[in-house]
């Protein structure tokens, strides 16, 4: 700064340096407008590049991710194998003479229907009885439960099945 090379200017207890422009020789408009076409020429060129370098990147991308050739193939062969099992399995099933037939499951199905109806209303009527008994019965349901020696469903946590 001394010397005239950087000039020096303060604000507050800062001080800025930085090159002393008058020491430059001066450009002429043409070298100003080459120089912006250069600087424009040069920006385009690096945003093609930028945007090539992004595509690059993407396809990159979707290569890693992608499979390769061997694991294709061992990927197949699981698959095939697989599909050869599941058609083995089927085989077995449609093979089996054990089936059951429609008529055959209609009817275990309104058995149980019927079994469950009468399950809710014998344990209704059990519930009521109990619930009559107890109006009058100076302890808890949980003493009276224990000195008659009688189990519920949820002492073994059993519920009734869902109505169908």
């Amino acid at each position: 700064a001394q010397q005239g090379r950087v000039r020096e200017k303060a604000y507050g207890k800062q001080k800025i340096y930085f090159a002393d422009q008058e020491q430059l020789p001066a450009a002429s408009d043409a070298e100003l407008r080459g120089l912006d076409g250069e600087i424009t020429a040069l920006s385009s060129k690096v945003q093609a590049l930028q945007q090539s370098c992004r595509q690059m990147e993407a396809e990159l991308k979707d290569l890693n991710s992608s499979m390769t050739t061997p694991e294709i193939a061992r990927e197949i062969e699981e698959l095939r194998k697989d599909c050869a099992s599941y058609a083995e399995k089927l085989e077995r099933i449609k093979s089996a003479t054990n089936h059951v037939t429609p008529e055959e499951k209609e009817k275990v199905c309104s058995e149980q229907k019927l079994y469950c109806r009468e399950w809710r209303r014998r344990k209704r009527m059990a519930t009521e009885l109990l619930e009559a008994i107890l109006e009058g019965y100076p302890k808890s349901k949980k003493q009276f439960f224990e000195e008659v020696g009688i189990e519920t469903d949820e002492d073994h946590n059993v519920t009734l099945p869902a109505a169908v």
